[in-house]
């Protein structure tokens, strides 16, 4: 079984996300990590390539700024890094979202169970959604507390706006993956940041958000 996990990330540094934290977190479990690097305007790049492992790949892009319709950007970019997997599985992990080491074996050996059962085509993880800072989290509906992020690189997927999604036919017609609960946690560090880092990074969305698009 081959492993391979994937993420995007831009202007990390600046806008206070612990990638570097988030890549460690799971590259003892895959067996490659394909990162794609955007055009920054601060060390992120130079951070990533100071991860001594072989295990990881770095791409290079330049994000398309007038792209400015629902954050499709984000998707483009995503992607970019999913079609570079050549794993059985494809790990994919957010710039602040980390994974607890006591959980990794039971994720990898998760992967191992469903290998080659068809009926599952992704694994899914409870959330953690920490808010202020990293002791208080928020457990409410209105915050998605599941989340599939490992799928089968043998299926044709896609995910523009974050959430896998299965291409069944030439019209686009499809469906979110079949799939089954690792048992394990993604703690996600999106909201414990400086002020200043919120205000820099809401500003730096916003212009891939479209100016009437109100996001959190």
């Amino acid at each position: 079984m081959k492993v391979s996990a994937f993420t995007f990330i831009k202007n990390g540094q600046i806008l206070g996300y612990p990638f570097v934290e988030s890549i460690q977190s799971i590259l003892t479990i895959v067996d490659e990590f394909v990162i794609n690097v955007g055009e920054s305007e601060d060390n992120t790049l130079s951070m990533i390539q100071s991860i001594h492992s072989s295990k990881i790949r770095i791409i290079k892009s330049k994000w398309n700024d007038t792209m400015q319709e629902r954050g499709f950007v984000y998707g483009q970019q995503k992607m970019i890094a999913q079609y570079n997997c050549t794993g059985d599985w494809a790990f994919y992990i957010e710039g602040d979202e980390v994974y607890h080491e006591s959980e990794l074996e039971q994720i990898r050996q998760s992967m191992k169970v469903h290998l080659n059962d068809s009926n599952v085509e992704a694994l899914v993880f409870d959330y953690y959604h920490f808010y202020g800072n990293s002791n208080s989290y928020l457990n409410s509906p209105g915050w998605y507390r599941s989340e599939a992020r490992i799928i089968k690189n043998s299926v044709r997927s896609y995910s523009p706006d974050g959430l896998f999604w299965l291409v069944l036919d030439s019209n686009k017609k499809g469906r979110y993956p079949r799939a089954k609960h690792t048992g394990a946690h993604c703690y996600h560090y999106g909201w414990v940041r400086s002020e200043e880092q919120m205000n820099l990074k809401s500003k730096k969305v916003k212009k891939y958000w479209g100016e009437n698009h109100k996001k959190n």
